[in-house]
């Protein structure tokens, strides 16, 4: 991994993405954190002593031309942060954005209207190198900085691109949000063991290694789900007793429909 990165935010996903960066050989003197909260708080720079960790944007020093600036701030910390660095954008670096809820325009507003932004809807398994991310590119974005972005997003994950920003709505609402929906399943399941008996500690085993074991079977190959379910569901037999309540009319499907499109409504919201 090759060129200069500023990284804005360094705590979970910007964590996750600097310790992958690392993995595929970045040096960490081609990198510079800031990071409002001081150095304590860098997740990822632990056994890289020689990476830089200012307290400001204006800490950086003259000399150093980031080839990508990456904002990994919390979204409610953007109107303050954003702005500052549009003293870069002459220098045409790519601005490469992991923050939810805002779109392009809004970096073109506050960095002009020539700069090449890139907007990025990672999801927090990218803390062990599992996530999926979705990258849109504004039109101002070369080939070769889209496939520097692509690069840099792919160290924690899966990427894949969309053609209409329109759509990371309902990305934001499947795959960034998607986690927690898995993580409740697994309370539910753990649960439903507890109250059929099981003591907690088991509930909770089975519950984890249930949905961990079935995660990776999908993973393991391109069969689809629907057949995979199939595959388990004997006629007459358990699976099928639980799933005809489970696919009954108001069960998953129109629920999953219901939550998918409750978040993705609070995404367009919070676009402004």
């Amino acid at each position: 991994m090759q060129g200069t990165i500023l990284l804005v935010g360094c705590g979970k996903m910007g964590g996750a993405l600097l310790h992958g960066w690392f993995k595929r050989g970045l040096s960490p003197v081609d990198a510079i954190v800031v990071e409002p909260a001081g150095r304590d708080s860098v997740t990822a720079c632990s056994d890289h002593r020689a990476l830089t960790v200012l307290p400001h944007m204006t800490d950086v020093p003259r000399d150093f031309r980031p080839d990508v600036i990456l904002f990994a701030v919390k979204p409610q910390m953007a109107d303050q942060v954003i702005p500052t660095y549009k003293s870069f954008t002459p220098q045409h670096p790519v601005y490469l954005s992991v923050l939810a809820g805002k779109p392009t325009s809004y970096f073109r507003k506050h960095l002009g209207d020539e700069a090449a932004v890139v907007r990025a809807m990672p999801n927090t398994p990218a803390a062990v190198g599992k996530a999926i991310s979705v990258l849109y590119a504004a039109p101002t974005v070369s080939e070769v900085q889209a496939r520097v972005c692509e690069v840099l997003m792919s160290a924690v994950g899966q990427v894949t691109w969309i053609g209409d920003e329109a759509q990371m709505d309902a990305v934001t609402a499947v795959s960034g949000s998607g986690p927690a929906y898995v993580f409740l399943l697994t309370e539910c399941l753990r649960d439903a063991a507890i109250e059929a008996g099981l003591s907690p500690d088991l509930a909770a085993q089975l519950a984890r290694a249930t949905v961990s074991g079935a995660g990776a079977l999908m993973e393991a190959g391109e069969t689809d789900p629907a057949v995979l379910r199939k595959n388990v569901t004997s006629p007459g037999g358990t699976t099928e007793a639980a799933l005809n309540v489970l696919m009954a009319e108001g069960g998953m499907k129109p629920l999953f429909a219901r939550a998918v499109a409750a978040a993705a409504k609070r995404s367009k919201e919070l676009a402004g």
